[in-house]
């Protein structure tokens, strides 16, 4: 193998990534001027220590770790690609866990963790649309899990005034340091339990539609354009969501 493919897989690069980006959510979090609404809403939940699934698009991940209330445990489906390992470590830096797995690899083992977590009380994150899309297009398992689990879904987003999307399938949003931003919180979205299939999909269309919402009601509110879902001219080939459970 050359020097510059071990270079790039050795554990001591990976490690230094991680701390560059944690250190730059933190530079973006400290340096900006952030607000949060919405935040009723999962306080409500973590005072009376009941668990439930956060669920944000793929590409609005990177503020979740700064707004999630500290002590409260939050396990986070990651895919078990390379680069999924990359968000698992990072994301530690700031006391979130992590589940591996996907709905082409390790998916019956992550939905035991996932049910596991919550039945003890505590939460659990998704990117309905995760690990390689179609972009903003939610999978059926995180209504699969909340039905199972007798939990509500709370839907999050974030945006910025000055920012880049990333050229990549999800449009990853990346702040700038020393802007403003907004992080905003959804009402809960209540998943019957034992829903047959057809109240599952309708679940997963309104979780679809809650989710794109309330990331344009954040791009709206922060002065940006909304970010559009994918189109089938667009949808990369490979697994529709990092939550699937099949």
């Amino acid at each position: 193998m050359p020097f510059w493919k071990r270079w790039a897989h050795s554990a001591m690069v990976r490690h230094l990534t991680c701390l560059v980006i944690a250190g730059y959510i933190w530079l973006v979090f400290r340096s900006g001027r952030w607000r949060e609404q919405g935040g009723e809403v999962p306080r409500g939940f973590w005072d009376a220590g009941r668990p439930f699934i956060i669920a944000f698009w793929h590409g609005r991940l990177l503020m979740v770790p700064v707004f999630w209330r500290r002590g409260r445990r939050l396990r986070v489906l990651i895919s078990q690609h390379r680069d999924g390992a990359l968000i698992a470590d990072s994301v530690a830096h700031f006391g979130l866990e992590n589940i591996r797995g996907s709905s082409s690899r390790g998916a019956t083992s992550a939905l035991r963790a996932m049910l596991r977590t919550l039945q003890e009380g505590d939460c659990v994150g998704i990117t309905p649309d995760g690990p390689r899309g179609p972009r903003m297009r939610a999978s059926d398992g995180v209504v699969k899990l909340a039905s199972r689990a007798g939990v509500p879904i709370v839907p999050a987003a974030f945006s910025a005034r000055r920012r880049r999307l990333m050229p990549s399938w999800d449009r990853f949003v990346l702040p700038a340091p020393f802007s403003s931003g907004l992080f905003l919180w959804g009402e809960p979205i209540e998943v019957p339990a034992r829903a047959d299939a057809a109240a599952l999909e309708v679940a997963r269309a309104d979780v679809e539609r809650r989710l794109t919402a309330l990331a344009d009601e954040a791009d709206r509110l922060c002065g940006q354009p909304p970010v559009p879902p994918a189109t089938a001219g667009d949808a990369p080939r490979g697994a529709v969501g990092e939550a699937r459970t099949g």
